[in-house]
């Protein structure tokens, strides 16, 4: 288990380090994650409420972060091309996550324009009955997404990075509260980047 948990340490610092230097892209996975925690909660309550949230508010604000907030050029602070950095990726690189972003926006679409799905699912009557199903559609990729790329993992690297990685994933809105809960204050003194994420992490 001392392997594990480092393995988990070095997930969780690697990642980071390397991709949020931004105080922006800190405070928008300040904002996820809380809504994440958010969403975990309405697991027990209402399932497709909770996947809702996690797509309309927690993954929409932690992946503009990413997209449109954090350095794409050298890391200075690392010493790494960006291309480096994705390539490393345990997760989730840019690459992948416009894969699963795709998928995610074309599932509305999708059950509108063939309500039912060709037989598969009941054919939804009201707005709120689409709704509900795109909810279910998009847990059932948040679902599928978390297993598919853990057990990519591993093929690719071996089964404790993979359940590494996953437990990185559903432990990270917890671990985001506590890293970056000063972020939104640092954004507000006019710092818009973290000049050395190490030191904040540790």
């Amino acid at each position: 288990m001392t392997t594990f948990f480092e393995a988990l340490r070095i997930q969780r610092f690697d990642d980071h380090r390397y991709y949020h230097h931004s105080r922006i892209n800190q405070t928008l996975h300040l904002i996820s994650a809380i809504s994440f925690v958010i969403a975990y909660a309405f697991l027990l309550i209402d399932p497709v409420i909770s996947a809702l949230i996690a797509w309309l508010i927690s993954m929409t604000t932690r992946q503009s972060g990413h997209f449109f907030f954090e350095p794409l050029g050298y890391d200075e602070v690392n010493q790494a091309t960006h291309e480096y950095k994705e390539e490393i990726k345990v997760g989730y690189n840019l690459n992948r996550k416009i894969v699963l972003l795709s998928i995610w926006a074309i599932l509305p679409m999708a059950l509108y324009v063939q309500p039912g799905l060709f037989g598969i699912i009941e054919p939804w009557e009201t707005l709120t009955e689409w709704v509900r199903q795109v909810g279910a559609s998009w847990l059932i990729l948040g679902f599928g997404g978390l297993l598919f790329r853990t057990i990519h993992l591993f093929f690719l690297k071996d089964v404790q990075t993979g359940l590494v990685w996953m437990t990185k994933i559903i432990t990270d809105p917890f671990h985001d509260i506590i890293l970056y809960h000063k972020a939104p204050l640092y954004l507000m003194r006019g710092e818009l980047i973290d000049t050395n994420p190490k030191q904040m992490y540790h």
